[in-house]
């Protein structure tokens, strides 16, 4: 594959970053009708596969820091939203789960969100996918090169 010019590199980064604002945009518009951050929303789209997960986890999930995430989490355990639990495999690591109310939350968001958001044919929704995630695979990849 050929190496991409400064210029090409420039112009992807500038489309990219403007397709993100745009889509974090469309989304906080969808939000705010519910009251909800993009960092919560991206909290409780992780929870809400109900499987329970780490800290550590979600604070990658949602591209936060483990201080700002506690934080969050702290809010959304003080709206009811989401609850803690010892990991019964690991006891020194904690589990957030949706309570109930949270999952009722979830679902409303995520029903909103669905019918906010632009459709593209399935074939250029799967072509998008596979794109952005060879895109963001090759960038993690060269991250760790970088790195050694």
């Amino acid at each position: 594959m050929p190496t991409p010019t400064p210029r090409q590199a420039q112009d992807l980064a500038h489309l990219l970053t403007r397709a993100e604002r745009l889509a974090a945009r469309r989304l906080q518009s969808v939000l705010d009708e519910d009251g909800c951050s993009l960092d919560a929303w991206r909290v409780l789209a992780l929870l809400g596969d109900g499987q329970g997960h780490h800290m550590t986890a979600i604070a990658e999930a949602a591209f936060l820091p483990p201080p700002t995430l506690t934080k969050l989490v702290d809010q959304l355990v003080d709206q009811n939203l989401v609850h803690r639990r010892v990991d019964p495999a690991d006891r020194r690591r904690i589990l957030a789960h949706l309570t109930p109310r949270g999952q009722t939350y979830w679902r409303r968001l995520d029903r909103a969100v669905r019918a906010g958001w632009p459709v593209l044919s399935d074939a250029d929704d799967e072509l998008l996918r596979a794109l952005l995630g060879r895109l963001a695979d090759t960038l993690d990849g060269a991250d760790t090169e970088t790195a050694l």
